[in-house]
């Protein structure tokens, strides 16, 4: 097992213990990066590692939601059930909205995907009887199984949305080392050579349209599963988080952390969050100083903060080397 696999685990753990350690930030920002980053992640599938810039992921983030919430509100659906029934619903509607808008390319194809999230988004503020309107689908139900944890040590002194945040954790944690292993797969490969240039991936006889509809299916599976968790963590679900402003956002947390980068998003999600929290309490004006701070990340870093933590440890590891060959030579020319 890898350094990085070990530090990935270690990263669950703590963040999955937050609750535990009384950390400053709060369990609700905690649970908060974890869900969108593994929705920014899902995102980061068709933007980063496919070349398809999705204005309309806001949808799958949504239906997920939905889905999850009235199977746990109304169906009775036990959560083990619900949650991967929400992801492969968002997932069955990134398939009908990707079979078409994958026939287009560049501006056209970004273009069709937010009509079609903004379809998505019309129904669920239409269909009352189903989604609660604009009011809302709301009193979404924690897991029922959270409810027999009195009893366990440490875990019986919190509270439920702490409980709900180790569930949250652990989830994402699993979502994202599944994401992790397609992208390092064949098929991870071969949507990076559609991303570099669908001609020549096309000319080697890769079925282009296929697989960048299969992006679209895993992006939308994994938004719905974030949606999900969103949803029950906070016991509702609302039209206006499948507006296109939402699916702005996430794009903004790829931009942020770094395209093309497995751990990119999760970093833009952490940042964003993080900073929406503190901005907020100093000015009213904070998405002029994010917006600001985002343009000039795009002059300056275009790669992300990501690629500026990467060019970091290159530096101290070029410098741990010449460091050590340095010495090594010292050592031998030593009489």
């Amino acid at each position: 097992m890898t350094q990085r696999y070990l530090f990935s685990i270690a990263a669950v753990i703590a963040v999955a213990l937050y609750p535990l350690l009384g950390g400053g930030l709060g369990t609700f920002l905690a649970t908060d990066v974890a869900i969108w980053a593994l929705f920014a992640v899902s995102l980061n599938i068709l933007v980063g590692y496919t070349g398809l810039v999705s204005f309309g992921h806001a949808a799958y983030f949504g239906i997920g939601a939905y889905t999850a919430g009235i199977l746990l509100k109304s169906g009775g659906v036990p959560f083990i059930l619900a949650l991967p029934l929400a992801g492969l619903a968002a997932g069955l509607l990134a398939v009908i909205f990707g079979f078409f808008c994958v026939r287009l390319t560049k501006v056209y194809f970004s273009m069709l995907t937010l009509a079609f999230a903004q379809i998505a988004w019309a129904l669920c503020f239409k269909l009352n009887w189903i989604t609660g309107g604009d009011q809302g689908l709301s009193g979404i139900p924690y897991p029922a199984f959270l409810n027999h944890l009195n009893d366990v040590p440490v875990l019986g002194t919190l509270d439920l949305s702490q409980r709900f945040h180790i569930v949250a954790v652990v989830v994402v944690g699993i979502c994202l080392a599944v994401i992790h292993r397609i992208l390092q797969s064949p098929f991870g490969r071969v949507l990076t050579m559609i991303r570099e240039n669908p001609g020549r991936a096309e000319f080697v006889g890769v079925n282009v349209h296929r697989y960048q509809l299969a992006a679209f299916a895993i992006a939308g599976v994994f938004a719905g599963v974030a949606g999900s968790l969103f949803g029950i963590f906070n016991r509702g679900m609302y039209p206006d988080l499948m507006y296109w402003t939402k699916s702005a956002e996430v794009l903004i947390m790829v931009v942020l952390g770094g395209m093309g980068r497995f751990y990119g998003p999760i970093i833009g999600a952490f940042l964003l969050l993080w900073l929406n929290q503190e901005l907020t309490a100093i000015t009213e004006y904070w998405s002029a100083i994010v917006g600001l701070a985002l343009m000039a990340l795009i002059f300056f870093l275009p790669g992300g903060f990501a690629d500026l933590i990467e060019r970091g440890r290159n530096y101290l590891v070029s410098k741990l080397r010449c460091g050590k060959f340095a010495r090594t030579a010292a050592q031998e020319g030593t009489p």
